[in-house]
């Protein structure tokens, strides 16, 4: 039995998927993305800090964790289930599976919002990944930036795993919502946006793309953790940035799942 490494979970979620979801954060990633609105998650260890906004992760097993979320499933309606976000849930690729398997016995919709930056086609974390996505429906990704280099400065790393991520996903037929988020003077150059879409066309598998307008309410959690926010003196994308954007990536194409 596989402990998860939780932060914490939210039982109404209405932003992370179709219907309404029970939303779980895991603990830890090894990303480092400057806009990153849940600093209190990087940690891989219990003892991470915690804010005036969060409290200390903790550990479950799968089943005590399905349990809690099943007390919520007649609120889901058709479309709702389960999503498993971050952190990085394909860092733990052993709980991650364990509670998918439950979960979809149980007749639920299972989701996974991930960076796919651990991904690797080799060895025995492919092959859990292959039974992990036997038993996840959707998975929701982004895309920070198609420039290697600047996706390095922007997260710390470089993109190419997650590249071959979304290729991975469209041969297996999997399906997929594109997040972007709009971060001015970083990903919102026109030129990125087209190569961006250019990218997007060879997929198959896309069934909605989301223009996330960069904030920074997040800020009060970096100064209560002592760590810089890098993206301090940057605003918000106006409205006609985030239209264009949306205008560049042919968001409206994609109209299979439209939320609120």
């Amino acid at each position: 039995m596989a402990l998860g490494r939780i932060n914490k979970f939210e039982t109404f979620g209405s932003v992370d998927g179709p219907g309404i979801r029970f939303v779980v954060f895991t603990q830890g990633c090894p990303m480092r993305c400057k806009f990153c609105h849940n600093p209190e998650t990087w940690s891989f260890g219990l003892d991470a800090p915690a804010t005036s906004q969060t409290e200390r992760p903790f550990e479950i097993s799968a089943g005590d964790l399905l349990a809690k979320a099943l007390r919520y499933k007649t609120y889901w309606g058709k479309d709702g289930g389960i999503t498993v976000s971050g952190g990085e849930p394909l860092a733990q690729l052993d709980f991650m599976i364990e509670f998918f398997e439950l979960a979809k016995a149980a007749g639920v919709h299972t989701c996974i919002d991930t960076s796919g930056v651990t991904f690797r086609r080799s060895g025995e974390a492919f092959e859990k990944i292959e039974r992990l996505m036997q038993v996840t429906d959707l998975l929701l990704v982004d895309i920070k930036h198609i420039d290697n280099v600047v996706h390095k400065e922007l997260t710390g790393h470089g993109n190419e795993n997650i590249i071959d991520f979304f290729r991975y996903l469209d041969e297996i037929h999997k399906p997929i919502w594109i997040r972007h988020v709009l971060v001015p003077g970083i990903s919102d150059d026109d030129a990125a946006l087209v190569r961006t879409r250019e990218f997007i066309d060879t997929l198959h598998n896309v069934e909605r793309i989301d223009v996330l307008p960069y904030h920074a309410l997040a800020l009060g959690k970096y100064a209560e953790l002592g760590i810089d926010y890098a993206l301090k003196d940057t605003q918000s994308p106006t409205a006609e940035r985030v239209a264009n954007a949306n205008t560049i990536l042919e968001t409206e194409k994609y109209t299979r799942w439209k939320n609120g």
